[in-house]
């Protein structure tokens, strides 16, 4: 377990005003490894900074279940309130914590829950239902498909069961694979084994038509696959979700990875922040998911952002 305390400076940005008091508030995630947790984090930490807040990151490495134990640590600490960004149902006994104690838990591209007063995110099931709807008409409605997914984790397991019910409309498209990669180091190592895995079991050129990530680290693991067995020449659709710089460049190259969505992960974390203000100054948060805009990326637009 990593363990970042960031202390925030007390004076607020220009124009934003100076807050009523200083507050504490903890960001408590097992998936700081991931490139959109962090963006996420980023934005948070620096609302944060506008607010004159004193701010802890705490990592978990992957430990969800360790997230209960450092929710009880801050709750003890006196926190004002805690931010999440992991499966709320896995860490009941923690938010009860935070609730017998009178501090708010808000999630972060989170899940909702009875003990979580919102839960800040992207819209996972018009991402999943852009990408998959993306390469079923690119496949033509037919072939063979791959799908990554990540079910532990609300914001992913619902795009999973988006893209499940997209690609089961069309007879001609089978999944030959439903992975739930290894996501310790961010996915990309073990997505990349479990692809050349499929490959060499599928050697016929043609039989795998695309591979469908829940996010960019699954994708950019399969496109290295692909591009390793010289196989990229078969044309395999390969979409994510997030497009991270990572995902960007290798959309931009014209290859296998075709398209992504874009998260604005700076704006969910500034609006986490902001709705964790609201609650603190006392106002009645009515909407319990809130969602921020995102965008289809594909080599038409990639670079013109």
């Amino acid at each position: 377990m990593t363990l970042r305390t960031c202390l925030i400076g007390l004076a607020a940005a220009a124009g934003l005003g100076t807050p009523a008091a200083a507050r504490e508030v903890a960001v408590i995630t097992p998936y700081l490894a991931q490139p959109g947790t962090q963006f996420y984090v980023d934005g948070f930490t620096a609302r944060a900074e506008e607010l004159g807040w004193t701010l802890n990151v705490i990592d978990t490495a992957g430990d969800v279940a360790a997230v209960i134990s450092r929710i009880e640590d801050v709750v003890t600490q006196g926190v004002d309130a805690v931010v999440i960004n992991v499966d709320p149902a896995q860490i009941g006994a923690g938010l009860q914590t935070a609730a017998d104690a009178g501090v708010p838990v808000v999630g972060m591209d989170a899940g909702s829950d009875p003990l979580v007063a919102a839960n800040i995110t992207s819209n996972g099931y018009a991402m999943a239902a852009e990408t998959s709807v993306y390469v079923a008409n690119r496949i033509g409605g037919a072939g063979n498909v791959v799908m990554f997914t990540f079910d532990p984790f609300p914001p992913v397991q619902v795009r999973g069961a988006i893209a499940d019910a997209v690609f089961a409309n069309f007879p001609d498209i089978e999944v030959i694979d439903r992975i739930t990669p290894d996501v310790s180091d961010g996915g990309i190592a073990d997505s990349r084994a479990q692809m050349e895995a499929l490959l060499a079991a599928n050697p016929e050129p043609g039989s795998i038509a695309a591979v469908w990530a829940a996010w960019d680290q699954p994708a950019l693991g399969a496109l290295q696959a692909i591009e390793a067995a010289g196989r990229a020449d078969e044309g395999i659709v390969i979409t994510g979700i997030d497009a991270n710089p990572q995902a960007r460049d290798a959309i931009a190259a014209g290859g296998n990875f075709e398209a992504s969505v874009a998260q604005d992960f700076d704006g969910i974390g500034r609006t986490t922040a902001d709705t964790v203000a609201r609650i603190l100054s006392g106002k009645e948060i009515v909407q319990r998911v809130i969602y921020v805009p995102t965008k289809l990326v594909t080599i038409a637009n990639v670079n013109a952002e």
